[in-house]
């Protein structure tokens, strides 16, 4: 798929995703957002490519939020109508049963940070920066931000980044349990790609229902996220990928998934 504000590039099973508007530090703007529901869409049908990355092109932002020039003229209801179809994309996102990293360069703000957020797993590099600035605007996060950021680092955490509007630094990021990694900017392209590659080497069953259990989890009171658990267990048992895993364990040989 060719796009005016995307590069797509496919390495060893792994869709890399870069937005691609340096001059504006990578800034969402509505072509963006519609070039990224095609892309992400492509990739949830495509069955060669089995986990995603997000990145920014250039080192100085991953996505530094949204274009506000696009907000002078907007009412409550196009507001309204511009968070809700941002969060369907963030969701489209999160309950992927694929693999979906952000791999955070520069700058991560806004509807940035709501993007990275949005990822199951994030690698940050050293220049990272978070935040969600928001306040500083007279407006709030629209994309999510305000759901999962405390459900990631807790809610005086959240609030603390949320009400202040100030970033966070990748060191602090890690701490907090924001980001999973922070490696230096010239490592975290080979860092995204080996943390997908070590994921796409056990069962793919396995990883969607994982995600599943996880991200409907918690959002379910403790006794009906473990009989959600329950069901997704034994759900496994009607796997190819579960008697080829469980062979190969007890014949001391590497398994070979399938993904059915």
């Amino acid at each position: 798929m060719a796009f005016s504000n995307l590069l797509v590039e496919d390495v060893n099973g792994v869709r890399w995703l870069t937005i691609n508007r340096p001059t504006k530090l990578n800034a969402l703007n509505r072509d963006v957002m519609g070039e990224l529901q095609q892309a992400v869409t492509h990739f949830l049908h495509d069955g060669d490519a089995r986990a995603l990355v997000l990145t920014g092109a250039g080192e100085k932002a991953f996505v530094a939020g949204a274009d506000i020039a696009e907000f002078v003229d907007l009412g409550p209801r196009r507001g309204m109508s511009l968070a809700r179809h941002g969060q369907s994309l963030y969701d489209a996102i999160e309950s992927a049963p694929k693999l979906v990293i952000a791999a955070v360069n520069g700058f991560a703000l806004g509807g940035g940070c709501e993007l990275a957020l949005a990822c199951h797993l994030r690698l940050a590099s050293s220049n990272a920066r978070f935040g969600q600035p928001e306040v500083k605007l007279g407006l709030i996060p629209g994309y999510g931000g305000t759901q999962r950021l405390p459900r990631l680092v807790g809610k005086g955490r959240a609030l603390e980044m949320l009400l202040s509007g100030e970033m966070v630094d990748a060191a602090k990021a890690l701490a907090w349990g924001l980001v999973n990694r922070v490696v230096e900017p010239r490592e975290l392209r080979a860092a995204a790609q080996a943390l997908a590659e070590q994921v796409l080497a056990v069962s793919p069953c396995a990883v969607a229902r994982c995600l599943r259990a996880v991200n409907a989890g918690l959002n379910l009171p403790l006794d009906q996220a473990e009989k959600l658990e329950a069901a997704l267990f034994g759900e496994c048992f009607k796997t190819d990928d579960m008697k080829e895993g469980t062979t190969a364990f007890l014949e001391k040989r590497p398994p070979r998934f399938a993904g059915k």
